[in-house]
């Protein structure tokens, strides 16, 4: 017991919001262990972080413990028992750690320390973040809100799939990818509905397995990576492939036996790791988990501005199937980006308020059929002048005047025989293509609360920082809440030990007389 106590003498305790706010204040590198009032900080790394502490001998890197019940600035990580090292400058949060992950965790504790000394000596920004679920944001929030990239690079989607992170690997997967020499532009973690596993494995909808591997990737978190090429590497697609290994783990463990498959996969379904198998396959995927990355434009690279529009692109039923691959790749020729795909069955009511416009023209009947007969996908594409450049590569909307007007256009090229409605839908205006937009793809909404410690200072930062993330206040009020409404915000914690200490804080009045403001936020971007 004497020998353990020790060991935790170089940590300082924090287990109220008054030493909470005395650690913010210390000077260099604080990391912090997060922990539980039940179980306690995490004893696997105490001999790790000592022997740090004693190595580097630095009178600006500390430790800490901090017990997440007792304080308001932790409350996201109650009640849960993994791991979790925040990392601390000039009372800033710079990093977070999830999962005892000893290796990675030495690794940030020598780079956030030469950061924050370089920051103390020079007088230079520090790069803060915002809390997170993802196990490392060092590398997830540079990019995590609207990645760009220089078009010169190439990208690609990696999957660390819910078998690997179950298994607690998925930081050690991180860190083999970056030693191999890929960067990381974009990292979320996420769990995939079934819906969306079954929207983003469609392709294998026919293979058999495919129940399966729906069931499977949405039986819990994946972390979903945007990689960009290694140095030296044109196209990063390869690459990836290269190191991941073949998708049967027993091919993978005989043939590529230092491949990521090889090593942390157990069966074909159960491979770890996902890797798109092309160029365009990468892009599709892109759309669909990162709707807002991008890349640079040569123009926009140059540092002058080129102003990006969007419009609604749909493929009806009769060719969405057999045609698909081969219209996108029209579409990537022509310089689109897909920022948003979704594959839809919509009911005739739903086709009636798309097209309310064509109820009562005598191709209406013809349309309607077309628009049921089977799942439509809807594209929103992205590029300068997209409306009226979409309008003229799918060409006249009526089949015999495309065939005969404009031969090569793709209304043209993808006319169903015996079909009097073209096959291609594209939007006729700006105005009409954010409707459709919003039709396909609703925006989003969620409720979002400043505090009342955080009104009186950091109100108008806040509202920045929401505005410049991409998000637009559709809603907004201060008020001081009741007690009763504070206890209905909160009654998922109604059983916890701090209940009661949070609907009062919550209720309470800062020094301007009101304790709070809230708005409802809904995310421009779709």
């Amino acid at each position: 017991l004497v020998e353990l106590n020790l060991a935790f003498l170089f940590q300082t305790s924090v287990t109220n919001q008054e030493q909470w706010e005395e650690m913010l204040a210390t000077k260099g590198l604080t990391v912090v262990d997060v922990y539980q009032q039940w179980c306690g900080p995490c004893r696997a790394v105490v001999s790790l972080l000592r022997k740090i502490k004693n190595e580097l001998g630095d009178d600006l890197l500390h430790f800490a413990t901090a017990e997440a019940d007792s304080i308001d600035a932790l409350e996201r990580y109650q009640g849960k028992c993994e791991p979790t090292f925040l990392f601390y400058g000039g009372g800033e949060l710079v990093a977070v750690l999830r999962g005892a992950n000893a290796p990675l965790l030495q690794r940030l504790i020598v780079e956030e320390l030469t950061k924050e000394k370089l920051v103390l000596e020079q007088g230079g920004e520090r790069r803060a973040v915002r809390h997170t679920n993802s196990p490392t944001v060092i590398h997830l929030l540079i990019h995590a809100v609207s990645p760009v990239v220089p078009a010169s690079k190439s990208y690609t989607v990696a999957i660390i799939k819910p078998d690997a992170v179950a298994h607690g690997k998925a930081n050690e997967i991180i860190m083999k990818i970056q030693d191999a020499g890929f960067e990381i532009l974009a990292h979320d973690e996420r769990t995939l509905s079934e819906v969306e596993a079954r929207d983003f494995y469609q392709h294998k909808a026919t293979e058999a397995g495919f129940e399966d591997l729906v069931q499977f990737m949405s039986s819990g978190p994946s972390h979903i990576l945007v990689l960009s090429q290694v140095e030296g590497t044109s196209n990063v697609v390869p690459a990836w492939r290269e190191l991941i290994g073949p998708a049967d783990v027993e091919e993978a463990k005989n043939q590529k036996p230092e491949s990521l498959r090889a090593q942390y996969g157990t069966q074909t379904l159960f491979n770890a790791v996902h890797g798109s198998e092309d160029s365009d396959q990468a892009s599709r995927e892109l759309a669909f988990f990162f709707p807002n990355f991008r890349t640079a434009s040569i123009t926009e690279q140059d540092g002058e501005e080129e102003h990006v529009e969007r419009t609604l692109a749909l493929i009806r039923s009769d060719i969405a199937r057999e045609n698909r691959e081969n219209i996108l790749a029209e579409i990537h020729k022509a310089g689109f980006t897909v920022a948003l795909q979704r594959e839809v069955m919509l009911t005739e009511e739903q086709v009636k308020q798309f097209y309310s416009q064509h109820v009562e023209e005598d191709y209406f009947p013809a349309l309607l059929r077309s628009m049921t007969s089977g799942p439509v996908l809807a594209l929103a594409l992205a590029r300068t002048g997209a409306v009226h450049h979409w309008k003229k590569i799918i060409g006249p909307s009526d089949i015999n005047k495309a065939k005969e007007e404009s031969p090569d256009c793709l209304r043209a090229q993808f006319a169903v025989e015996n079909e009097p409605i073209n096959q291609l839908h594209g939007s006729a205006s700006h105005e009409e293509a954010q409707r459709e937009i919003n039709f396909f793809f609703p925006q989003q909404k969620t409720l979002a609360v400043i505090k009342p410690d955080a009104m009186e200072q950091h109100r108008e930062s806040i509202l920045e920082e929401i505005h410049g993330r991409g998000f637009s206040v559709t809603q907004l009020k201060e008020m001081v809440l009741s007690r009763e409404m504070a206890e209905e915000i909160y009654k998922e914690h109604k059983e916890k030990p701090f209940f009661d200490q949070l609907v009062e804080f919550m209720c309470r009045l800062n020094l301007t007389g009101s304790n709070k403001t809230c708005f409802r936020l809904s995310d421009g971007l779709n």
